[in-house]
């Protein structure tokens, strides 16, 4: 466990260090739920934040497919707005974004990135269903209605959608362990739970050749010449230094030496 969440943590930092200075036009935004050590209910003020729900935010890349940023914590305005801020670090151009309704988002998206961006929410209508058994009570509740939101800008109304970065939702869920539901593979500390997700996205980003684009995302953003092994990776990993910040920007190279570019 200790390899596992030196690798992990290493793995944050290689992120940090590559995923910079990003020319993107479409981002998709989503918040993956998990929990650490029991469920929110079950939780008492002892516990504190590190136990409980645990939200993934993450922001996909809809053309490339990479996962440009990520941050898990819990599914308030403050995470929410520091979310933003370090997507807003690593994203140069004035990209169209996406998102689901949920409150915290248009004042931080208007916090990050002001007028430089277009963004638009995708707001789905809900219909209360029956109390579910045991079997369906994680079933999303039936969708009657969904509409598409102009907030900032001048978003293309057909590109606005969660679609794909609710796909890679799954994605994450199928292969990580520790993200199945109904399991006890469950995570059973918040550092161990973020080292974990940090190792997936970077195996996601760098190694896994996606069916569409038929390249991994790290080579399709130009931030890798090949998709990498995962001896690669570690090396890799465990050569990044921590990214020193200089105002709101970090400080870092777009790759590392050992076969990234």
């Amino acid at each position: 466990m200790r390899l596992a969440l030196n690798v992990g943590n290493q793995c944050k930092l290689l992120h940090d260090q590559t995923f910079h200075d990003l020319n993107v036009d479409y981002i998709e935004l989503d918040e993956l739920w998990s929990f650490v050590g029991k469920k929110q209910r079950k939780t008492t003020k002892r516990d504190g934040d590190d136990m409980g729900d645990q939200y993934i935010f993450t922001a996909l890349d809809r053309f490339n497919k990479a996962i440009l940023s990520y941050r898990i914590g819990k599914r308030n305005a403050t995470n929410t707005r520091l979310f933003m801020y370090d997507l807003r670090d690593r994203v140069l151009n004035t990209p169209q974004i996406s998102s689901d309704s949920f409150p915290a988002y248009p004042e931080a998206v208007w916090s990050a990135f002001g007028d430089d961006c277009h963004y638009g929410q995708v707001v789905k209508s809900y219909k209360g269903e029956p109390h579910k058994d045991s079997a369906r009570r994680y079933s999303p509740g039936v969708v009657t209605g969904i509409r598409k939101e102009r907030i900032r800008g001048i978003p293309v109304n057909h590109m606005i959608s969660t679609s794909l970065v609710e796909r890679s939702n799954l994605s994450a869920r199928m292969a990580s362990r520790r993200l199945t539901r109904l399991t006890n593979g469950f995570s059973k500390k918040l550092e161990n739970h973020k080292a974990a997700f940090a190792l997936y996205v970077a195996h996601y980003n760098f190694c896994r050749v996606h069916e569409t684009i038929k390249m991994t995302p790290a080579m399709a953003l130009g931030l890798s010449a090949r998709p990498l092994s995962i001896g690669d990776l570690i090396e890799a990993a465990h050569s990044a230094k921590p990214s020193k910040p200089e105002g709101n920007q970090f400080v870092a190279p777009r790759a590392i030496e050992g076969g990234l570019s």
